[in-house]
């Protein structure tokens, strides 16, 4: 469903990602890891069309992200690490202008909006404008605009920084919820116990390349003396 194939992307002299290769499947949830400057935010980027890969080929289901913009971000729901509301709308009109935005008719709409705000459990507040929500009420909305049209791959970047332990516990859960649907789910993130709960495979990044990608499992039986906590094999992983 989501494919990338030898895709390198440089700034001038620097390689920011270096022939990334990834094939990921409908129902899964993959975990994308390593340290700032990794490479994990330019793999995204380049996902969602907001950075063009200097080489190599993206494709979401049958669609090149680069030659077909318009079909993939039909496909796509996109959480960025900072969330971005319009402050003067509440969060029912931000979630209506995002259905609109996809093209949704209006019963359509009003039936995305009420899932949404179900799902994210919104109800308390969607009518409030978002210059007053906390945080973790932004990031619970701007998780339920990027499901509002139900993408068939969700990505997802830093999706805890700052939520409180409410919060936490309802996005790990729908974000498993979703992939086990047969969606597929792209997480970045640094929390490694919630990549280590959740997801069905890992792929660690570094200095632009992926230097693991498999199951948990796989990671431990690669370096047996690290100990069995995703914490102690990403960190020796680091010193390979």
């Amino acid at each position: 469903m989501l494919r990338f194939e030898n895709v390198t992307r440089t700034y001038g002299p620097r390689i920011a990602v270096d022939n990334l290769n990834l094939d990921l499947k409908r129902g899964e949830l993959f975990a994308l890891l390593g340290h700032n400057g990794a490479g994990k935010t330019t793999t995204i980027k380049m996902l969602v069309g907001l950075l063009k890969p200097t080489s190599g080929v993206i494709h979401v289901g049958p669609y090149n992200v680069t030659e077909n913009p318009r079909e993939v971000s039909r496909l796509i729901g996109y959480v960025p690490d900072l969330p971005f509301l319009y402050d003067k709308l509440s969060g029912r009109e931000f979630l209506r202008f995002v259905a609109d935005m996809y093209g949704l008719p209006e019963a359509s709409a009003k039936a995305a909006v009420d899932r949404e705000c179900e799902r994210f459990q919104l109800t308390d507040f969607l009518d409030q404008l978002t210059e007053s929500y906390s945080h973790g009420m932004r990031q619970r909305t701007v998780f339920a605009a990027a499901m509002i049209h139900q993408p068939e791959v969700l990505v997802v970047d830093e999706p805890m920084v700052g939520l409180d332990p409410h919060s936490i516990r309802l996005v790990k859960d729908l974000l498993k919820a979703y992939a086990e649907s047969g969606k597929v789910v792209l997480m970045s993130t640094h929390t490694l116990t919630v990549a280590e709960e959740i997801a069905d495979r890992v792929g660690v990044m570094r200095d632009g390349k992926v230097v693991f990608e498999g199951k948990l499992e796989a990671l431990r039986s690669a370096i047996p003396a690290a100990g069995q906590s995703l914490e102690s094999l990403y960190l020796a992983l680091m010193e390979v």
